[in-house]
């Protein structure tokens, strides 16, 4: 017997989807490279869910809704608290139960962690679902082999009504996309129902997946990882689904292991005969099914070029599979003692293996996945751990993002996708964008052409609103939606008096102060005035979100040298407050409990301190004050400002113009374009480097200004974000210069605003925190 390998693929959408693949594995690279030129022995232990982790954050643009059938488990609940970035829990159990019990058994975890993890969970009290009781009672009467002792509509009432069952129809008809048990529901209450109404193959096999740990003798399996297959469905073994069994266990491996870890993937059908030793049924079948593995793994590979890399040979021993010594003593060639997949004949051997290796080794990171229910279902062991747990709806997960065919769930049932308008005015176009759930659905920038806008010439631009609003209606139109479609609209928010963060209804008094111009005349006032006035007559609300004028500063922060002088606090509020939100949720903690400081790198620059969910301090990056920009000027030695001012040469205007407009980058270098800057660097351009070398010592030394804002707290995190975070040498002369801070940087590039607008409105939506109102008395300048 010889080993048998995959083909080329070849074709273009295998080629497309071998490009993604090698994109998602540079995602986990950062984490391999310390140890990318140490000896293979050095390279024992995979960190698998550091793995996990990242390559589901790379492929990830939707979170599965995944039902937790068994949630009043300490280890169920345990892992779902780790497990929210990457997942919308569905928890089959009442809300004060489930706390109930975190309250006993979860003492051990951070209590924001639980807290947060809690938040994000869709609670389902069966008994008072009765509407889901009855679809999916109805349905059961088509599947009689899924509950044999059905056969009445009461009796599949009361079997659906129990946690195993509800949970995989929920999956079954759409509401939602994965369903997780069998810790302590025997297989004939969760594992068996499951097959029957979620396989979509004729053969369907259990793999378990091991990462042995560090202390296993060397010279075994590669990285210390082995795999075994089938352990836990095909108790009738023949060789048709023996080779299904081999190539599916195999392909479950590939999926979930980098090829930078194991380039192939070596699989072995094991047998008490070794190539052709002895003689028995056994032996027989494992020689047809060997027979049968090229054409099933060519067809694998038509679904993905990856499981060209599989390998699978058969008819040996076990000791010959995974022992080079065994294998040179049996005289083995090909891919036997390097063997990292065990293909067992017969089910007991396969669910021993699984059992013993995991009794043998507690410390290994282990995990069963199911090749064959479209990545549906989660089959967890009696024992498990809440590791178990985590590692096994990861790889899950995972699986499903890399396939590439799902989308999103296709019902709403316990996540509502809540239809959101967003509307972010500029001086010269309207963005436009309709969000369902965090999901962006539609982005359109409407331009307003000269000739449109040259009847508002000289006007403020607040008069503009009924104008846009009925370009807004059009590109809605566009899209086949009107206003009583949505469920709420968003505006960006204008220059108010000073304010807390968070999401306001659009209220009277916030109209008035637009209108009124309280701030000055600005775009983004247009963007409360359009809101109003689509929602009102469909009768849903209109927001606004973290407007600039966002001021939680205490008075320390705007006492100035002069009594006549108090600073003002004028940032990138919405982007700055979303950075920080976003590095709390990947944290699976709230705003309220980190410390950040976020800077927001694009044509203007403010730096600003997040305490605790306080946004305590930031420079007016409206009037430059702060570091250089492209445009803006930063901030000045005020002496020499004094003699430029009145030395003649500049008009009111003009100065202003060079502070902010034609400052920075600009005035410096005559372009506003970081990225002519860096070209003009890879030239050669000495002057442009050190303003370069300037632009990112300024920031740095603007950043490590903000400390004391922490009054002796530590910080979590810097954040750099904008436009100009994009530029990877740019943060990179940034991070040197933060090379000594007590904390790391981490980077999300670009303004966002659009999602924050719309996460924003979708936050009281949810229920997740109250609309704020707009009092004018309580609003007044600070």
């Amino acid at each position: 017997m010889i080993p048998y390998s995959a083909g080329a693929a070849g074709s273009p959408r295998n080629a497309a989807r071998a490009e993604a693949g090698a994109g998602r594995a540079q995602a986990v690279r950062k984490w391999l490279a310390p140890r990318r030129n140490a000896p293979l022995e050095a390279l024992i232990m995979f960190r698998i869910e550091e793995s996990f982790d990242a390559q589901v954050l790379a492929a990830q643009r939707e979170r599965p809704a995944v039902v937790f059938t068994e949630p009043l488990d300490p280890r169920v609940l345990e892992a779902v608290c780790y497990l929210t970035r990457f997942i919308k829990p569905v928890l089959l159990a009442g809300e004060a139960e489930v706390r109930a019990l975190a309250a006993r058994a979860l003492g051990h975890l951070e209590p924001s962690r639980v807290e947060y993890s809690l938040s994000e969970c869709a609670f389902v009290d069966i008994p008072a679902r009765g509407d889901l009781v009855e679809e999916f009672a109805v349905n059961c009467l088509t599947h009689p082999g899924c509950r044999s002792d059905v056969r009445t509509l009461d009796e599949a009432r009361k079997a659906v009504s129990t946690p195993g069952l509800f949970g995989v129809y929920a999956v079954h008809l759409g509401h939602a996309d994965m369903v997780v048990g069998g810790a302590s529901h025997g297989p004939k209450h969760f594992f068996r129902p499951m097959l029957s109404l979620l396989a979509n193959r004729p053969v369907v096999c259990e793999v378990g997946i091991f990462v042995l740990p560090d202390d296993f003798p060397e010279g075994h399996y590669p990285h210390n990882i082995v795999v075994f297959g089938d352990v836990g469905v095909n108790a009738v073994m023949t060789p048709e689904v023996l080779a299904e069994v081999a190539v599916g266990t195999c392909a479950a491996a590939r999926d979930l292991i980098p090829m930078d870890v194991l380039p192939e993937i070596h699989g072995a059908i094991v047998s008490y005969s070794h190539r052709g030793s002895d003689e028995g049924p056994s032996p027989d079948m494992v020689r047809q099914a060997l027979a049968l593995v090229p054409g099933v793994l060519a067809k694998r590979v038509q679904s993905g070029p990856r499981y060209a890399s599989i390998r699978i040979t058969g008819e040996v021993k076990f000791s010959a599979a995974i022992s080079r010594r065994s294998a040179e003593l049996y005289g083995t060639n090909g891919l036997a003692g390097g063997t990292n997949v065990i293909i067992s004949p017969n089910l007991e051997t396969g669910n021993l293996l699984y059992h013993l290796y995991a009794a043998r080794f507690p410390t290994a990171k282990k995990f069963p996945v199911l090749f064959g229910v479209a990545f549906r279902g989660v089959d967890l062991p009696l024992d498990c751990s809440p590791e178990d747990v985590r590692l096994a709806v990861k790889a899950t997960v995972l699986r499903l993002q890399l396939d590439g065919r799902w989308g999103r769930t296709p019902r709403d049932t316990f996540f509502r996708r809540y239809r959101v308008l967003v509307l972010n005015p500029g001086s010269t176009s309207t963005k436009v964008a309709v969000y369902e759930g965090d999901q962006e659905a539609f982005a359109r920038e409407v331009q307003h052409a000269n000739d449109e806008l040259a009847p508002f010439a000289g006007r403020r631009i607040t008069e503009q609103y009924q104008f846009r609003r009925q370009a807004v209606l059009a590109t809605l139109g566009e899209f086949g939606l009107q206003p009583s479609d949505l469920d709420a609209v968003c505006g960006r928010g204008g220059l108010l008096r000073p304010l807390s963060h968070g999401t306001y209804r659009v209220s009277p008094a916030i109209l008035d102060d637009l209108r009124a111009g309280v701030g000055g005349d600005h775009a983004s006032n247009l963007g409360a005035l359009i809101a109003h006035e689509l929602a009102a007559p469909a009768g849903i609300p209109a927001f606004i979100v973290d407007p600039v004028v966002v001021d939680e500063a205490p008075s320390r922060v705007k006492i100035t040298g002069f009594t006549e002088i108090r600073r003002r606090v004028i940032s990138h509020a919405l982007n700055q407050v979303a950075s920080a939100r976003r590095y709390a949720q990947e944290r699976e903690t709230f705003y309220e409990n980190v410390n950040a400081i976020v800077c927001h790198l694009g044509g203007g620059i403010s730096v600003g301190a997040h305490c605790r969910g306080r946004y305590v301090d930031a420079n007016n990056g409206l009037d430059g004050e702060g570091p250089f920009t492209p445009e803006r000027s930063g901030s000045l030695p005020v002496g020499q400002l004094t003699d430029l001012c009145f030395s003649g040469r500049y008009t009111h205007a003009e100065v202003r113009k060079k502070i902010k407009g034609a400052g920075g980058l600009t005035d410096l270098l005559g372009t506003a374009d970081l990225r002519e800057v860096e070209r003009r660097i890879a030239e050669g351009d000495a002057w442009a480097a050190e303003v370069f070398d300037a632009l990112a010592y300024q920031v740095a030394k603007s950043i490590t200004a903000l400390w004391p804002a922490f009054e002796g707290q530590p910080v979590d995190r810097v954040i750099l974000t904008g436009g100009m975070a994009r530029s990877a040498s740019l943060v990179a002369r940034v991070e040197h210069y933060l090379a000594g801070a007590p904390c790391g940087v981490t980077v999300y590039p670009g303004e966002n605003e659009m999602a924050a607008l719309a996460k924003g409105a979708l936050r009281v939506l949810y229920g997740k925190e109250p609309a704020r109102e707009y009092v004018v008395e309580e609003t007044a300048p600070r």
